[in-house]
């Protein structure tokens, strides 16, 4: 199955740069100038991912993301944001808390970012069907209703957040590598791409949104990664 890609950008010379790499890699491309045409596309064809700038006009990229998770028709869709100016790492934090599922810092080589898009479609392809309910800390995680609650209120997590949260809770007092992390909650081939940076971004997340308790518990491994101790 050839998949289709929404690509999102008011720079016409970027989005014929992303049309050709794309097409050229065997996707099937269709593009939006601003956030509100990427919206009425993504409603009307629901593409298998879009890959939007974050600097546009009116809309931008943090809007659109706040748009589509919040429609049940495009809530599903995998969304990469990608961005030049804004770069630093409160800023690549914000996209992905409002729904994005990666970050890419422009410039990037066309091999970092196909192998993002890859990842991301991967992910989705083979997440896993399952009635598990996972505990630890307090915490309940229903992984097929991907929620995380403690006691009755319910924790906002982003999907990332949420996936390396059931991937400590599922191996507790075991160190998870950054290698391991990046595969199994990313999808990525870390031969294409092993930045330890993407893990502890969301480590940081995670431990700021649960409270100081929970943060003690996850503890960083110096060297080797991260293990969630009992």
């Amino acid at each position: 199955m050839r998949h289709r890609v929404l690509v999102v950008d008011d720079d016409r010379q970027s989005l014929d740069f992303l049309r050709k790499l794309l097409e050229r890699e065997g996707y099937d491309v269709e593009i939006a100038l601003q956030g509100p045409e990427a919206v009425l596309s993504a409603t009307d064809n629901r593409p298998h991912l879009i890959l939007s700038d974050v600097a546009m006009p009116g809309m931008g990229g943090f809007s659109l993301c706040r748009v589509l998770r919040g429609d049940r028709r495009t809530a599903g869709i995998p969304v990469i944001l990608m961005s030049g100016v804004q770069r630093a790492e409160a800023e690549q934090a914000q996209g992905i808390e409002q729904g994005a599922d990666d970050y890419v810092l422009k410039p990037f080589t066309p091999r970092l970012l196909m192998a993002k898009v890859r990842a991301v479609l991967r992910r989705y392809e083979t997440a896993p069907d399952s009635r598990e309910i996972l505990r630890a800390h307090g915490l309940t995680l229903d992984i097929p209703a991907r929620t995380a609650t403690r006691g009755k209120d319910r924790i906002a997590l982003t999907r990332k957040e949420f996936d390396l949260l059931a991937a400590f809770v599922r191996k507790p007092e075991r160190v998870l590598s950054v290698p391991f992390l990046l595969e199994t909650v990313w999808g990525y081939d870390t031969a294409e791409y092993n930045d330890p940076h993407t893990v502890e971004t969301h480590v940081s997340s995670l431990r700021r949104k649960l409270g100081p308790k929970f943060a003690r518990k996850l503890v960083s491994v110096p060297g080797l990664g991260y293990r969630l101790d009992r």
